[in-house]
């Protein structure tokens, strides 16, 4: 088997999204082609047969609701009987161009296929959303995440360049080292997980007294892989102690796209930048019902592969809830669909039948005096809870004591709703990381870094 569609064949020019019309005929015939090509996946017959499903699945994609969801599980299952990549491998595996894996920190690692066109559609999707969020030629970027087999760092450099920047790989680790990088080379922008310039600031605070975070000349500053962008709090002193323009450049789902959404210049809203290769949904996170595709709907999204060829995906759950913001035309001018990340769901806390997320934790945590704005969600046993636990961390030079439990614990109760029992530990009692970190930690999770997927 060669790639399911080609990528010329796939991707359309980003002017192409002012034609709607144009755009939703385009998304049809893919369709029409990549179904036929899901419907030889074993993996895909197996879920259908067993919901009761006969043959190929719809020829329309409005139609699509009516097939039964798959989710991270069934992937895990499937690659555990069928390493290495599981019986949702299409292609033929000399087609596999380039090989990715998640952490497995949360569960199995899982092995992730790329064929040569699902990687240069990768890119240009990538692309589109660090160019939106204000990358251009001529602009240096280093980009801070993980070589290794996470995608988000060789993947996530390839969108990068897609965007006609100069691109340094620089990774993690060595931090000293990357400080004088980005001054000797005079970089523009960083690529990187929110909480890692935190990590530079005590870096910068011990071993370079003299400079400042805004001497570094950092002028734009892309990030993904984490919450917290949304807390305008979290935000505003990003900014002033950067002077750099923070934006969420780089939302994705590893088992579907690495990157297929980040905010613009003009719109704090993610922009779905791939609708010419990737069908949304949300539905209702519980009953599993579909949605509405529509501002103000809120629910679990849900995406379907229309033009990839090695690990083709039908109506897949990602575990993330989302918000419609938009459908209309942006502020920005683009006609991509705006939507928000609420939460993960399974971050989600409960506590006395209201739902918390990690992100409202944080706009508390952020928004209160005296707290450095680190805090982890330590969670004994599968809950429901009367209690929320948090363990906050005091702001560097005051000192932990009740006062600071008594006010986070209060705009807890104000804000979100539900009593806290909170815990104010000492600054720089939690591990800081230049990956990934886990806000919520549950009894039987031990590693501070969440699930690269």
């Amino acid at each position: 088997m060669t790639d399911a569609i080609a990528p010329q064949q796939a991707l359309v020019e980003a002017a192409d999204f002012e034609a709607l019309d144009a755009l939703a005929r385009h998304r049809q015939a893919l369709w029409a082609r990549q179904r036929r090509w899901v419907a030889g996946s074993p993996f895909l017959r197996r879920v259908w047969a067993a919901a009761g499903w006969p043959g190929a699945p719809p020829d329309r994609l409005e139609d699509l609701p009516a097939l039964p969801l798959t989710d991270k599980e069934q992937l895990r299952a499937a690659q555990a009987a069928h390493p290495p990549f599981g019986d949702y491998l299409t292609a033929d595996p000399a087609a596999v161009a380039r090989i990715h894996r998640t952490s497995g920190t949360t569960g199995q690692a899982m092995n992730l296929a790329l064929s040569a066109g699902d990687a240069r559609q990768t890119a240009v999707v990538g692309a589109r959303a660090q160019a939106a969020a204000g990358l251009r030629p001529g602009m240096r970027v280093v980009h801070c995440l993980n070589y290794r087999l996470w995608m988000g760092g060789f993947t996530d450099h390839t969108t990068l360049e897609e965007t006609g920047a100069t691109v340094v790989p620089f990774g993690v680790g060595e931090t000293r080292l990357l400080i004088r990088t980005i001054r000797e080379l005079a970089i523009d922008a960083i690529s990187c997980t929110p909480s890692y310039p935190a990590v530079l600031e005590r870096v910068i605070a011990d071993d370079f007294p003299d400079l400042d975070p805004c001497d570094l000349g950092l002028k734009l500053a892309l990030f993904g892989g984490e919450a917290g962008l949304d807390d305008p709090a979290f935000r505003a002193r990003l900014e002033t102690v950067w002077g750099f323009a923070p934006r969420n450049a780089n939302y994705g789902v590893s088992d579907v796209f690495c990157n297929f959404a980040g905010q613009t210049e003009q719109d704090p809203d993610l922009h779905f930048m791939a609708l010419d290769v990737l069908h949304p949904e949300v539905i209702d996170p519980e009953t599993a019902a579909p949605k509405p595709w529509a501002a103000g709907e809120r629910g679990e999204l849900v995406l379907t592969h229309m033009a990839r060829a090695c690990q083709p995906l039908v109506r897949f759950r990602t575990g993330d809830i989302v918000e419609l913001t938009g459908t209309e035309r942006a502020a920005c001018g683009r006609t991509a669909p705006r939507f928000r990340v609420v939460g993960r769901a399974d971050d989600m806390v409960v506590v006395r039948g209201i739902n918390v997320f990690p992100t409202q934790v944080a706009a508390c945590v952020t928004a209160e005096d005296g707290l450095s704005g680190e805090y982890r969600i330590p969670l004994d046993g599968p809950g429901p809870y009367d209690r929320l636990p948090v363990a906050a961390e005091a702001a560097e030079g005051r000192p932990p004591g009740p006062d600071l439990a008594r006010a986070l614990a209060d705009r807890i109760k104000r804000d979100l709703g539900v009593t806290a029992a909170v815990e104010i530990l000492p600054y720089a009692s939690l591990p800081r990381s230049e990956g990934k970190i886990r806000r919520v930690l549950r009894r039987d999770q031990t590693d501070e870094r969440g699930d690269a997927s």
